[in-house]
């Protein structure tokens, strides 16, 4: 489903945020399409009305300065709310609500699907866009005004983003139920001999482990071996078969590990405790309007 954009803001915060995403004039004139002398009178409008630098150069290199990223911030979420503002006066007078948002693939399959079915048997009328992406997509995807709000599981910029907990989680090593180790892992330093199977970069459950891993000093290319898979289905068949062994989600293998497929590897500081985050942009005059929206999913986990 395509957003279309007709802009309310000045022309010129266009141009501003076309020159962020390339910090390149002349890349930021062509996909406007126009001449680069008109990006440069823009800025320089923006800044003398602000009065600021918005740029600066770093050798030959165009940065943002401190001002130009406060800007950046609160331009993004009102082009964010400009778009959200425009699908709700599209809908404004019909019986039908939209409800366009997204959560990572641990949250997407395991934790939402529920809520949501209950969301949708309390207000059927209305229309859902619901996607599936890893966290660094899902951010990008609020930031372009491409979905109003997500559910993730990895962490984010809290000074760009609002959020409110939506379930806290245990987060598990894991392998198959026959998997024999020479030893009994006490530490995950004793699992660096196996095959590590994870998540691709960006995705949330990966960057839980990573941020683990990085706290005793160690990566993800201290393992003797990884496999590298975006399929979290496929992931857990691997594991099942003897693979090798990876960290996820509590309620992503919770079926597994009732009926035997899987077990969970029991070391010290394990399991962790992560939370899955309900967030939208920072400053939204929209926030009340996502905050009734959380609360109706929490409402419907409790019914």
């Amino acid at each position: 489903m395509e957003r279309m954009v007709i802009t309310m803001l000045d022309f010129r915060m266009d141009t501003f945020l076309a020159v962020c995403r390339s910090m390149n004039f002349t890349r930021a004139a062509q996909t406007l399409h126009i001449t680069q002398p008109a990006v440069s009178q823009h800025i320089h409008y923006l800044e003398k009305l602000y009065g600021v630098s918005l740029f600066t150069y770093q050798g030959k290199r165009l940065a943002l300065t401190q001002a130009g990223k406060s800007l950046l911030s609160a331009a993004t979420t009102m082009k964010h709310d400009e778009i959200f503002l425009r699908e709700q006066l599209r809908t404004l007078g019909r019986d039908h609500k939209s409800l366009i948002f997204g959560a990572t693939l641990t949250v997407g399959e395991f934790a939402v699907p529920e809520r949501l079915a209950a969301y949708l048997l309390h207000y059927p009328e209305t229309d859902v866009h619901f996607i599936v992406a890893n966290t660094r997509e899902l951010l990008q995807r609020i930031d372009t005004g491409e979905i109003d709000f997500a559910i993730v599981e990895g962490f984010f910029e809290k000074r760009e983003y609002d959020s409110l907990p939506f379930s806290r989680e245990n987060y598990l090593a894991v392998c198959g139920a026959g998997y024999r180790f020479a030893a009994q892992p006490h530490r995950v330093e004793d699992l660096l001999g196996e095959r590590l199977l994870l998540r691709e970069p960006g995705s949330g459950t990966r960057e839980i482990l990573e941020r683990y891993l990085e706290g005793r000093n160690l990566t993800v290319q201290d393992f003797y071996q990884t496999a590298q898979i975006s399929n979290l289905h496929a992931i857990k068949t691997l594991v099942q078969k003897g693979c090798g062994v990876t960290f996820l989600y509590e309620a992503a293998v919770r079926e597994e590990l009732q009926d035997g497929r899987l077990r969970a590897i029991e070391m010290e500081d394990f399991p962790l405790q992560h939370d899955f985050t309900f967030l939208w942009r920072r400053g939204s005059i929209f926030a009340d309007h996502y905050r009734e929206i959380f609360d109706s999913m929490q409402q419907s986990e409790s019914t």
